[in-house]
Parts: structure tokens; sequence; C-alpha cells
């Protein structure tokens, strides 16, 4: 598959054609051509906070793991017990890559080339055979801003000052504290490489109209009501099936409450920095289901965070359209798509459980990661599908379902973007 070319000049009158026509999915250009990724991770990816990973994966001073993106590669490394630090994996002699391996432990970070050597806060240490007035101070790393929030780690990849990380996320945070994710551990991590534009997974993943012919095993965990009416999100399904299901959600609402949890939905909308919302609702209230697990059942014997008792409920968290935690009460899933290019995105998931869960004794790793690792390998093929057929000449796009939504507002956003770059 050869990625389309698209002169930079064709770039403001493509956008133009795409808002003309907005209950309508994008041209060709937008999910196969260079130009439009090159113009995405300026206008889109640059300014956002990227969701790169947890601080349960780097406990120990000298820890890093890498978060590649594009050309980008950034090493997310602990210092000490209060510091988290991000720099850019690039030396400063000859931009040689100073870590190789995707995670590993270190007490300086040495460039392998010339073996310049970094302390874990970045300063320069080592530069052999320099000039006399070579000045080591001025060489140290190239920091990447970076804001822990409840444990989750995010980056943002501004060259001047990044958008405010509280006034974006400050309300998100009381349902962030609930689910206890500061303090949580891993218990499985897999990556899906997909050959594909991340705006066709992204766009994937905010809507349900495909659930039914496409996640058997998911449509089994959630009811169709609620599929029809939020399976995406707030906004994610038609006005009428959102109605339809609300007594539904009133009702789950007020006995989690009468449980002394907090339920609230917060939705951004579409001129925020990253559409982010924000909401819980209950997994399978007509069947019982506590967890998002194929039988309903928790998978894991410790709740996390403030929940003592489970309420059925699912916490989901959208901190923009490419970073995401889905939260049971015994286990959180992140979610997240970094572009590597035009045509391939690297789709990294998380699955979180408390902190003293022990494997195998509290929880199954296979039973934890089920439903989320059997419905994202079928993304990733119909993804796939969706990215081959693009590239046909004879596509054009089609028209948004009502299960859709989401993916209207997401096209206003995206180009909204795109727009303000330009």
């Amino acid at each position: 598959m050869v990625a389309s070319q698209v002169p930079n000049l064709e770039l403001e009158k493509l956008i133009k054609v795409a808002r003309q026509e907005p209950g309508r999915a994008l041209e060709q250009e937008f999910y196969s051509a260079r130009e439009f990724h090159t113009a995405d991770m300026q206008a889109v990816y640059r300014k956002q906070w990227l969701l790169a990973g947890h601080v349960s994966s780097i406990p120990e001073r000298g820890q890093y793991f890498l978060f590649e993106i594009d050309k980008e590669s950034i090493i997310i490394v602990r210092e000490n017990e209060a510091s988290v630090n991000a720099f850019y994996n690039v030396c400063r002699h000859r931009g040689s890559r100073i870590c190789l391996e995707r995670e590993g432990r270190r007490k300086l970070l040495t460039c392998p080339y010339h073996a310049w050597t970094y302390s874990l806060d970045g300063t320069l240490k080592v530069a052999r055979l320099m000039p006399e007035d070579f000045k080591k101070e001025e060489y140290g790393l190239r920091a990447c801003h970076i804001r822990l929030f409840e444990g989750l780690i995010f980056i943002n990849l501004s060259n001047g000052t990044p958008p405010d990380f509280d006034e974006a996320y400050r309300s998100m945070l009381p349902l962030a504290q609930q689910q206890g994710l500061a303090t949580a551990k891993i218990a499985v991590k897999q990556r899906y490489p997909t050959r594909a534009n991340w705006k066709l997974v992204a766009e994937n993943f905010m809507e349900c109209y495909h659930c039914q012919s496409a996640h058997p095993e998911y449509c089994a965990v959630h009811p169709q009501d609620q599929l029809l009416a939020v399976g995406a999100g707030p906004g994610s399904g038609s006005g009428e099936d959102a109605a339809a299901y609300q007594p539904i959600l009133d009702l789950w609402e007020a006995e989690s409450a009468a449980m002394g949890y907090l339920n609230d939905m917060i939705d951004a909308g579409v001129l925020s920095l990253g559409m982010q919302q924000a909401a819980r609702y209950p997994i399978n209230s007509d069947k019982g289901f506590l967890s998002e697990t194929i039988d309903g059942r928790p998978a894991c014997k410790k709740l996390m965070g403030d929940f003592k008792q489970a309420d059925g409920g699912e916490t989901a968290l959208a901190f923009n359209p490419f970073s995401y935690v889905l939260a049971s009460n015994d286990f959180a899933v992140m979610f997240r798509w970094t572009p590597q290019d035009e045509m391939n995105t690297d789709v990294e998931v998380t699955w979180l459980v408390h902190e003293d869960a022990e494997e195998n004794v509290d929880y199954d790793p296979r039973n934890v990661a089920y439903v989320w690792d059997t419905t994202l390998k079928q993304d990733k093929k119909i993804t796939e599908d969706n990215q081959s057929g693009v590239c046909s000449e004879s596509y054009q796009p089609g028209p948004y379902s009502t299960q859709e939504a989401r993916n209207v507002v997401f096209k206003q956003w995206y180009l909204d973007q795109l727009e303000s770059s330009l």
C-alpha cells in the first residue's frame, strides 16, 4: 500500500471541501497522504497532552520506558521517589539515540555512540576530550513537558508553553481519584500495531455502529439499548436512543449513589482542548454484571480505589481522541494510539489492578484482559480492512449513521485543529 501525495497548497482546499459535508466521512487524502500526516503531527499531536503510561511501570530510581511517536522518541525516567522526568531521546553531541531498548534501568543515561553521559535529571555529566571552553551546563538533554495525573503519565510535545493541563482536566479528577488509579499497578500490557491511519483507529473507537457486526463478545457483556444510546460514550448515539435508555441509567445511578459513589457526566464539547469527556455507566444492570468480564463476575478480588462494594459501574475518561481510561470496580484499562507514520498506528493497552492484588491469587490476567483483548484484535482487523478500502480509487466518503454522532463531532474538532495551524 503506497501513501498518496497531496501538494501542500491543496491542504486548505481539501479542508474546505470536508467542511461542506459535515455528515460524511473524510476524503481519502486525510487518511493516506503524507502531507496530512505531517500536518496532523504539528496541528494535533504536538498540541495535546498524550497519555504515555503509568507510574507503576517505573517504581525504582533509574527505571525508564520509551514513548515513541512518529519520528520522536521520549525517555520517561524515574529520577527519585518524587520525580519522573521526560527527555527527548537525542544526544546533544551529534544526535544519536541514547536509550535503544523500549524499557530498562540505568544509573546514568549514557549515549552508546561517543559515551556522553547524562544524569537522571538530564544534566550532562561526562563529555570526553572536549575543547577547554566547552560548557557542560549548556548541553543537558532537551526536556519534554510532563505531567502526572493520578498515576497516569502525560507528555506534551509543544516547543513552547503547552496548553494548561489543570484547566483541561480538573473536572475529571474526582472520578479518577475514586477509581484509585494513582496507587494501581500493571496487571497486563499488550500492543496491537495497526496498519491504518490514526484517524481510522480513533473514529472506530468513537462509535458502536460496528459493535453488533464485529464484536460478539463485547455485545454479550453490554446490553443493546446501552450500546445504541452511549456505546462509545456520551453523545455517540442518537438522542432518541439516549432518551429511551435514560430511565435505566437513572435507576442505576440512584443505587450507586446510595452506596456512596460519585457518578458524573462531563462533556467539554467540540471547542475544548481534546473533546474531553468523563462519565459512569452500568456495565449490564439487566443481567447484574459487576465487571466488564465475559460472565460479569469481578476479575479481581480486590476492588480498586474507594469501591468497597461493587456497583457494577464503569468509569470512562476520554482525555482526547487517542488517550482513554475505561474502568470497572476491580480493574482499569488504559488505551493509547500513537501514529508511527501516515499508514501505521501503535495501539498500546494496559490493564491496572489494586496495588496489593496478587497474580493468580486475587486475579487471573487472562480473565482481566479477555473482553478488551478480544475486542482490540477484532478492531485491528476491521480497521486495517477499512484502511485498505479507503486507499482504493473507488473510495468516496459515505454518510455517518445515527450511531456515529461522535464521529461528526470529531470531524469538526479535527478540522478546527488543522485550520488553526494554517
